[in-house]
């Protein structure tokens, strides 16, 4: 199997890129890194200290379909691995101060998260992925991720010489 390293980017088609790069920098910490402005297309690059890069775009064309909706095809949501409850926490009191709208902290069965949106209704979540010691599957989770989490949660065995 090829290698991945991890995702390089997310690039975002957006309605208004000022605004929208305005939101990351004051909501998410992003700083604005690189404008360009095109005939047929506009875009901010912005990059978080985490290393994470987003771009918000607008293009011309661009069907007025009105704000995002995950139940159409394409992205659902992205979500943000969040160290702890602790650090969830404080974003919580972050997005308050902020007077962004979100969740509150829930837990689908998946772990700790807030769920929150841009300007652009695009669903966004700070996740606290869960110790794989803590998780438990189900008969209707896939044989690969049973092997998966006895992988990651058995101890790893030195190879005697």
């Amino acid at each position: 199997m090829p290698q991945l390293l991890g995702i390089s980017h997310i690039d975002l088609t957006v309605s208004d890129c000022d605004r929208s790069a305005a939101w990351w920098q004051d909501v998410m910490g992003f700083t604005l890194v690189n404008r360009v402005s095109r005939q047929t297309y506009e875009c901010r690059s912005l990059i978080h200290p985490s290393g994470v890069a987003v771009t918000v775009m607008t293009h011309d064309g661009t069907s007025e379909g009105g704000p995002f909706d995950e139940r159409r095809v394409g992205l659902d949501h992205l979500a943000f691995h969040i160290t702890d409850s602790d650090e969830l926490r404080h974003w919580v009191t972050h997005l308050d101060e902020l007077g962004v709208h979100h969740s509150g902290i829930i837990d689908t069965g998946y772990g700790p998260t807030i769920v929150f949106r841009d300007p652009d209704n695009i669903q966004l979540e700070c996740y606290v992925h869960p110790n794989p010691v803590d998780m438990t599957l189900t008969d209707a989770d896939s044989p690969e991720a049973h092997q998966l989490l006895r992988g990651a949660t058995q101890p790893a065995v030195a190879e005697v010489q």
